[in-house]
């Protein structure tokens, strides 16, 4: 039960995050959708009730289903290099359309 609020609540910060408008809080907003989907695929594991997957260590038909474990590893290394690419993006494109009314072409003071 636990892990399904804090499943629920990382996806709803996550999409309220993702609807605001500033790049560095969209940013954020994926990457706690990201977190969501890595304890999904935790759940599908099920490895609450079942041994450790280690060969030699005891019975194999009571051990956990690695694969969802390596998913998770996989998936929080590509989404840490997306969250990193992301915001240097959002640094980098941070001034490009605050200088310039693209209507009038005159230039603004803030």
């Amino acid at each position: 039960m636990i892990l399904a609020l804090t499943i629920g609540v990382l996806t709803a910060g996550g999409v309220y995050l993702m609807m605001q408008r500033s790049m560095v809080r969209g940013v954020f907003g994926l990457t706690l959708i990201s977190h969501a989907a890595n304890f999904i695929l935790l759940s599908a594991g099920v490895g609450a009730w079942r041994g450790e997957p280690l060969a030699g260590r005891g019975d194999l038909a009571e051990a956990a289903d690695p694969l969802p474990q390596a998913f998770v590893l996989t998936a929080i290394v590509i989404t840490l290099a997306v969250t990193i690419f992301m915001l240097a993006l959002a640094v980098l494109g941070h001034d490009d359309d605050q200088k310039r009314n693209p209507e009038t072409g005159e230039e603004r003071d803030s």
